[in-house]
């Protein structure tokens, strides 16, 4: 990189208005972008769905300093690889390796699964219209407010309890599947993994005509049970009733039987592994994933669905919703640093919370390049490696390249929220 180039510059990002997503100002996504640049008018009535951070094609960060050539930070990354860091640029060949996000969740995303690589390269060269690429896409959600996703297998006592309380799901995944699971012991887990594939994928592939009854009768049984004011938390009621308003007739409204139901309160996070089921419901987050877009998708969406490939991809491992919670841990260096560190190299996430009585804090240097969001707090921010000081407020978004750091003169009279993600090898 040239000596006296800002190698730590502010960033405009893309917004996905995917119909799931918060309306207007009740968004995050909405709220983030109004204050990070007051000249964007928000619609009240266009779903504001993702904020993409990052350099995917189809959500190229813009630079916001207009004495940088390059318009995007894909272009300026290709250009100035060695802003990455040396490991991260060898072990991504050059490539920003991960996509941070913001989300706002009104209605459930789809019922889905990400490849890992082995099964992504596979999916890619035989169907790349529907698999764009050939990366894995492990993801990490962290919340911003109170947040819900399925995620995972629930534990087998679960599963058969529900079984037993919900004669439609009974009958949709038949007698002889039902009762391989429920034979199924503890004591064998392999047996209990197969039995669980054979009951989940009899489900998926049931004939349209016979679920769509079921459902129905299902919904207006339940229905009719809230009506008389009687505990439905044996046939997951409310979540039910919920899932099948927002997308009537379909066959992921089953899926709350077999998935975990996770509750982050903010702060919390979860991390979704390759062949991982999962499916957000509602809530803001923040998110992390590798550079990729393979969705293998089964229910919840209009979109393109892949049932014999969900099916056939799935961990199959029961587990409790608690182990689905990652937990932050404090930094050894700086209390106000509180680490998110996946069990994948592509990505960790930091959140810094720095409380009203610091004036003066250092961003530090590390050798991956990162990008910083501004969550609460304003301050302004010196970089040697910035062109000039940077007003930092809510929204706003910085990249800041490997071996930079920038201090913060902190001018808000409750502190700060940032995230910053990474690459830490």
């Amino acid at each position: 990189m040239s000596t006296g180039s800002a190698n730590v510059f502010p960033l405009s990002c893309v917004v996905q208005n995917y119909s799931w997503g918060k309306v207007g100002l009740e968004s995050e996504v909405a709220k983030l972008v109004a204050s990070g640049d007051p000249l964007v008018q928000i619609q009240p009535d266009q779903p504001y769905a993702e904020l993409w951070m990052g350099t995917h094609p189809r959500g190229d960060a813009l630079i916001r300093d207009n004495r940088i050539p390059q318009k995007t930070l894909g272009q300026w990354i290709a250009d100035n690889p060695a802003c990455l860091g040396a490991k991260v640029k060898d072990a991504f060949q050059g490539h920003l390796p991960f996509l941070f996000k913001v989300l706002s969740v009104n209605t459930a995303l789809s019922v889905q699964a990400h490849p890992n690589k082995e099964l992504a390269a596979k999916l890619h060269a035989q169907f790349p219209e529907h698999y764009p690429d050939a990366n894995h896409k492990p993801e990490m959600a962290i919340a911003l407010t109170p947040f819900e996703g399925m995620c995972g297998f629930r534990p087998v006592e679960e599963i058969v309890s529900f079984l037993q309380n919900v004669p439609e799901l009974r009958a949709l995944i038949g007698e002889v599947a039902a009762e391989q699971l429920e034979r199924s012991g503890s004591d064998d887990p392999r047996g209990v993994s197969a039995a669980l594939r054979v009951c989940f994928t009899r489900l998926m592939k049931s004939e349209k005509k016979f679920f769509v009854d079921q459902l129905n009768m299902l919904v207006k049984r339940i229905s009719q049970e809230v009506a008389e004011g009687k505990d439905t938390s044996g046939s997951n009621g409310e979540l039910l009733l919920r899932l099948h308003s927002q997308y009537p007739g379909d066959i992921g409204c089953f899926t709350i039987y077999f998935l975990n139901l996770v509750r982050l309160e903010p702060g919390e996070a979860m991390f979704l592994g390759a062949n991982e089921p999962h499916a957000y419901l509602h809530g803001d987050c923040v998110e992390i994933m590798a550079c990729s877009d393979n969705t293998v998708r089964a229910g919840l969406t209009p979109k393109f669905i892949d049932v014999l490939t969900l099916c056939e991809m799935l961990n199959y491992t029961p587990a409790p919703s608690s182990s689905k919670i990652l937990p932050a841990a404090q930094s050894q260096l700086d209390p106000h640093v509180y680490l998110y560190d996946p069990p994948v190299p592509d990505f960790t996430i930091m959140r810094i919370e720095i409380p009203a009585s610091v004036k003066l804090y250092l961003i530090s240097a590390m050798d991956s390049a990162s990008i910083l969001l501004v969550i609460q707090g304003t301050a302004v921010g010196t970089s040697t490696a910035a062109a000039s000081e940077m007003s930092l407020h809510r929204g706003s978004v910085l990249f800041v390249s490997a071996n930079e750091s920038i201090s913060l003169h902190l001018s808000s009279p409750d502190g700060m929220l940032l995230f910053r993600a990474c690459c830490l090898l």
